[in-house]
């Protein structure tokens, strides 16, 4: 896994670059392309002027006239980026699709043989290390997408795409832009900005519009009703950015965006309106078998994943959140159910047909409408001084981002006498403006944040970014809180609840855990069966709708964990103190308490309002050391303070009670079809004072965190039942769709040929076969993380839904869990969700009020906390990479073995065992490496490396690198902040 702020790589210094064999380049402008490629300043003024004055050539001036746009257009100019993977998933449900962390590049396909399948795809030299890392990227080219008839002028161009529209799509309105976050598709204000009327005056030394004008409200509306576009969240690719993708409605390949000019100014994650080009413009790529890329191609995670949303660091509840390595795509999926027609309103041919070379065309599209700005515009980066300018380049971490110019007087006063001072110097900078005829974006800087590597500013910045609020809370929140401290429960209150206060409750939480929002209670009945309770936190009596807090708690929708601090939901007074399941404190709970038989089957269930008073916080470890140790007697000093009321061996037996009922509930889930995917995760000690990493280490995922998670599973359930049994048009309840057939069947036939034997056909089988048919040697053990890691990409996010939105209910299911409805209702404390299902449970036992809110207004916030749920993963897999780059710097370097996940045609990805993250090692960045060669025989993709001899008389050593092969790895810092790299160790000669 690149780390966090390293993966995203800087290059202040890099002019942008052309691709220099696209149409309507001229051949002076096409030289000098190339020149700027390699060219070291890549903020040089007159370069760009110079580019910018090449770029004016031949265009239109007026943009009212403009419907199409060149190939070279759409290209844009940027250089390449790296940025790192991420997410979690909700006890076993939140299968993002896991892409490596550095994905694999497109490439042209290699020529194969007629007489074999097996292509000699690649044959290559190592690099100094100098320039490995650059050409790491520079080499692996992009494919071109193969055109037919390319124009010779631009009007050639425009008439060829003008024929994709029809209607009202004919013809195009004065320059229109979108504004704000607009929830839904509104009348956008005019992008005649100051800037732009200063820039577009027409005549002599006017410049072209690098930019398409956005399509009128009324032309969208007309458009989409008429399927003639299509609305989609946009996933730019975080290594290319100039490729960008929106998952296609008939959920097949996902349609392809070339350049920033399609693009046309719209943001990673931004809900925007595309129209599909015409089909000569359409990509080739490889046929579907290529899944595991034997070119450096982004064909098997880019062009056919699909889009999710994005931890790791504190564990809140293991037992529900288990983190999986998941790529850079902090997105929510927005299924738009509307079919791509040609003018003619005839369906298109499917273009995931091979043709009878093999390739496969993939449609590809342009922006003309933004719909909701979701990206927060906020970026971390550099400044640059651009002599005899009047405003300083500012370079963002996050390449998928512009470059923007901001003007001098916005910049510290010292900036342009001592620039030198600045260069490692993090800002935090907000786009204001994207000007139809420039290629960088205008903005203001927002804050200076300190050196670059440091945690705490590279930690704020990371929050800035993805529009994070960690604001303290403001006086009128505050206001909405109990002002009588110490609060006690109020006597009118007490009435209303089952009191649950003398019955042995406890919590089973991280020992770090200050949220506490469950607990649990075991009793032995006389006739053999158990009163089994799960007690949730009230939080609803404390955050009552339409208030301060409950805006401000709706707004964050989700607590945010990172390794060192969580920035809550809540205020801490409620978080930390009143709603928190403290031990020996009374706390009003909302409880699920089943009667229960030993084997699991429930007989009866309650829900209501409760009051408790728990009589120990236990954590994991004294869970765990109960279950290991069944006959131990446990003395006080083993255990954290107990009520006396409740004897330690009556705890004891209570845990060894839900230990057990647990084992069978979880096999009775598994054999019922359920799926979980566990992935390695990596967790960090940190010093009590800097509060900087000490260690790290692969959490264990254990039986006292399995307990936990079987009872919080089985308590959601029974209240998505409940809820929408009472509310079948209001529920908020949580899907999780099955996995993207396209990329499963290549998973399939992948294995098949590997010889595994893995079975895909639904979550059940996949489950039972990836846990029965390994063994539990080191490298069955390494082979099956690889295998998990591998079978989690085709999985698709779980999402927050209203049921009156939906009305198939089998789009209610979730995949992994394998049940008909879910929901989340156990942890209101750092979960807005939650507050919203127990509101719904308290109407439905007429113990609180009717929910306030209609169908359309749950689902805008179900999809809210879906959006805030992606941010916080991101966010959090951000921090954990931040800490580990840390810690690789300051303890590193450090040796581990790793196994190969997959291999392209000039690199190979690597899962580090050590630690669970995944690297990419370049070949030509390989020290000691004489060649490589490449080949390919279906989908096993495979390197052989040519160690150079270490002495004259013996042989090279050759060391071959394919899907699970075992490797030794050394991970070290890089010069850049944050940033390490994974340097293959040479092969000892017996192997």
């Amino acid at each position: 896994m690149d780390s966090p702020r390293q993966s995203k790589k800087v290059h202040p210094n890099r002019e942008p670059k052309r691709t220099h064999n696209q149409p309507g380049i001229a051949p002076q402008k096409d030289a000098y392309a190339r020149l700027l490629s390699q060219h070291s300043s890549r903020e040089d003024s007159s370069l760009s002027l110079y580019m910018e004055k090449l770029n004016t050539r031949g265009a239109q001036q007026d943009c009212e006239r403009k419907q199409g746009v060149s190939d070279k257009q759409r290209r844009g100019q940027r250089r390449d980026t790296a940025t790192s993977h991420d997410g979690d998933i909700e006890s076993g449900e939140e299968l993002s699709s896991l892409k490596p962390n550095n994905p694999k590049k497109h490439q042209k396909p290699q020529k194969k043989s007629k007489d074999s399948k097996e292509a000699d795809s690649f044959v290559g030299r190592p690099q100094s290390p100098k320039n490995a890392s650059e050409s790491g990227q520079e080499q692996e080219k992009t494919t071109k997408s193969k055109k037919k008839n390319l124009p010779k002028h631009p009007e050639d161009e425009n008439s060829r795409e003008g024929t994709a529209r029809s209607g009202a799509d004919t013809q195009m309105s004065r320059p229109m832009s979108p504004h704000g976050k607009d929830k839904k598709l509104q009348q956008p204000r005019g992008a005649n900005s100051p800037a732009d009327r200063n820039k577009n005056k027409g005549g002599r030394g006017s410049k072209k519009h690098v930019f398409e004008c956005y399509m009128t409200l009324e032309e969208v509306s007309h458009g989409l009703k008429r399927g003639e576009l299509i609305q989609g969240q946009l996933r730019i690719n975080p290594k290319k950015y100039h490729e960008a993708f929106i998952p296609s409605p008939d959920d097949t390949r996902d349609i392809f965006l070339d350049g920033i000019v399609a693009r046309n100014r719209a943001l990673n994650g931004d809900v925007v309106v595309v129209q599909i080009l015409p089909r000569d413009q359409w990509k080739v790529v490889k046929s579907d078998t290529d899944c595991e890329g034997s070119s450096e191609s982004e064909n098997q995670r880019e062009n056919v994943a699909q889009t999710a949303q994005k931890k790791t660091a504190r564990t809140h509840r293991p037992d529900v959140i288990v983190e999986d390595q998941c790529s850079d795509q902090d997105e929510l999926v927005r299924r738009v159910q509307n079919t791509t027609l040609t003018e003619t309103g005839v369906p298109l041919e499917d273009p995931a047909t091979p043709r009878s070379n093999g390739e496969i065309l993939q449609k590809t599209a342009k922006v003309v409408y933004i719909v909701e700005k979701k990206h927060s515009r906020a970026v971390t980066g550099f400044l640059k001084f651009l002599p005899d300018k009047p405003f300083a380049m500012f370079s963002p971490v996050d390449h998928r981002v512009p470059r923007i110019n901001v003007l001098l007087a916005d910049c510290p006063e010292d900036f342009t006498t001592r620039p030198g001072d600045y260069t490692n110097t993090l800002f935090i900078c907000r786009i204001t403006n994207w000007a139809a005829d420039s290629n960088f974006a205008e903005g203001q800087l927002h804050k200076t944040l300190g050196q670059a590597g440091e945690i705490e500013p590279e930690t704020e910045g990371i929050l800035i970014e993805y529009d994070v609020d960690f604001s303290e809370f403001s006086d009128e929140v505050l206001d909405c809180l109990p002002k009588n401290l110490p609060w006690t429960i109020p006597p009118e209150e007490m009435s209303k609840r089952r009191d649950l206060r003398k019955e042995c409750i406890f919590t089973i939480d991280p020992a770090t855990a200050r949220d506490l929002d469950d607990a649990l209670s075991c009793k032995l009945l006389p006739d053999g069966n158990f009163e089994l309770g799960v007690h949730i936190a009230d939080v609803s009596f404390f955050v009552g709708e339409d208030n301060a807090l409950d805006a401000v708690a709706s707004q964050r929708a989700t607590s945010v964990y990172m390794v060192q601090k969580v920035i809550p939901m809540l205020p801490r007074l409620l978080c930390e103190e009143l709603c928190s399941l403290n031990p020996l404190t009374d706390r009003l709970t909302f409880s699920v308490i089943w009667k229960i038989t030993p084997e699991g089957k429930i007989l009866s269930e309650w829900f209501g309002r409760t009051v408790i008073r728990s009589c120990v916080k236990l954590s994991y470890d004294h869970a765990q050391s109960m279950i290991e140790a069944p006959e131990k007697m446990f003395s006080a000093e083993e255990l954290p303070p107990v009520d006396p009321e409740h004897p330690i061996d009556e705890i004891h037996q209570a845990v060894l009670n839900l230990h057990s009922i647990a084992k069978n509930l979880r096999a009775q889930r598994f054999s019922g079809g359920a799926l979980r995917l566990d992935q390695l995760k990596l967790s960090f000690t940190l010093d009590r004072d800097t509060m900087m990493p000490q260690g790290c280490y692969i959490y264990q995922y254990r039986d006292s965190n399995k307990l936990v998670e079987e009872f919080m599973l089985l308590a959601n359930i029974a209240t998505a039942h409940h809820i929408y049994g009472k509310f079948p048009e209001l529920a908020l309840l949580r899907c999780h769709p099955p996995p993207k057939t396209k990329m499963v069947d290549e998973l399939q036939e992948l294995c098949d040929q590997l010889g595994i034997n893995i079975d895909l056909s639904s979550a059940g089988a996949l489950h039972k076969s990836l846990n029965t048919t390994l063994g539990d040697d080191e490298y069955t053990t390494a082979r099956k993380e690889v295998l998990t890691h591998m079978c989690s990409r085709p999985m698709q996010m779980a999402l927050y839904f209203c049921s009156g939105v939906r009305k198939d209910k089998q789009l209610f299911k979730h995949y992994a869990l394998n049940v008909p409805l879910y929901t989340h209702f156990t942890s209101p404390i750092r979960r807005y969700a939650d507050i919203i299902v127990h509101r719904l449970l308290a109407a439905s036992l007429k113990c609180g009020p009717s929910l306030g809110l209609s169908t359309q207004e749950v689902q805008k916030q179900a999809s809210h906390c879906n959006d805030k749920k992606t941010v916080s993963k991101r966010v959090q897999e951000l921090s954990s990479e931040l800490f580990f780059g840390v810690f690789v710097k300051d303890c590193g370097p450090l040796d581990s073995e790793a196994m190969v996940m997959g291999v392209l045609d000039q690199s190979f990805d690597v899962l580090v065992l050590r630690y669970g993250v995944q690297k990419r090692i370049y070949c030509k960045s390989i020290l000691g490496l004489d060649s490589f060669h490449h080949r390919k025989v279906g989908k096993k993709s495979e390197l052989t490396l040519v160690w150079t001899a270490e002495e004259l008389e013996k042989p090279p050593i050759e060391q071959v690198i394919s899907i699970f092969t075992l490797v030794e790895v050394q991970l070290k810092a890089d010069g850049a902040p944050m940033k390490y790299s994974a340097v293959l160790k040479r092969p000892e000669e017996n192997e």
